[in-house]
């Protein structure tokens, strides 16, 4: 697979929705994630990250410009144990729940489609990090309707087993901006994930539409000890 620019792939794309990133560190000692959300609603524009535990969860900016919660309102990043779960809805908690219950990662997901936002039906989005003994390994997960139909959920894994430094995969809920938006297609796309946190929050941050764009979390997590940085931006201050 042909690597891409992350910037310019963000920088051409105007709505690509919510995105999931997990990659290496260039350097090969680092567990890489980011997950970004975008609106193009008053009630999906009024919404910043804010630490939880050792997650993350949505929070309304304003309370009084929060018309429904259902879809906009959940914790796209938490921990358990030796693994860290990234999602764009409340299927974290699904994955949360199974996995705790020794489900796998797939199986955990079963119980779940995606979101009833017709005619858009915005895909489920969903990844997970696993870091034990100085190894580490990551999948990734879209449930989507059938070419827009809600009759059928299509459902796809991707793992990655040991992956290269400087390596990372890119998935997100839309191709394009449209009404109704198109699902994402195909696998995720191959980025260079770099060694400096800082550079690499401030460029997607800076590439991903200036209109659309809401917050941004970034998490470098150290495989030999599991000790973890975080960097969260939002456009709502």
């Amino acid at each position: 697979m042909e690597m891409i620019s992350i910037e310019k792939e963000l920088r051409e794309n105007s709505y690509p929705g919510r995105g999931i990133i997990i990659g290496k560190s260039a350097d090969g000692t680092r567990a890489v994630t980011a997950y970004f959300i975008m609106g193009r609603s008053v009630n999906s524009r009024n919404r910043i990250f804010v630490e939880e535990g050792e997650g993350i969860r949505t929070q309304a900016f304003d309370p009084a410009l929060l018309t429904d919660p259902s879809l906009v309102i959940y914790a796209p990043v938490r921990v358990l144990g030796n693994k860290t779960i990234v999602t764009n809805g409340d299927q974290t908690d699904t994955i949360y729940a199974g996995m705790d219950c020794q489900m796998t990662f797939e199986q955990s997901l079963r119980s779940r489609e995606f979101e009833p936002d017709g005619p858009n039906y915005t895909p489920r989005i969903s990844g997970i990090m696993h870091i034990e003994n100085g190894n580490f390994n990551y999948a990734m997960s879209i449930l989507k309707s059938n070419n827009g139909s809600p009759d059928s959920c299509n459902r796809y894994t991707f793992a990655y087993e040991n992956p290269a430094a400087g390596e990372g995969h890119f998935i997100h809920t839309y191709r394009c901006d449209g009404n109704p938006l198109p699902s994402f297609e195909g696998e995720p796309k191959l980025i260079a994930v770099p060694d400096d946190m800082e550079a690499f929050t401030d460029m997607l941050w800076n590439s991903l539409n200036e209109e659309n764009k809401v917050s941004l979390f970034v998490r470098y997590i150290d495989i030999a000890s599991g000790v973890y940085e975080t960097k969260i931006v939002n456009k709502n201050q």
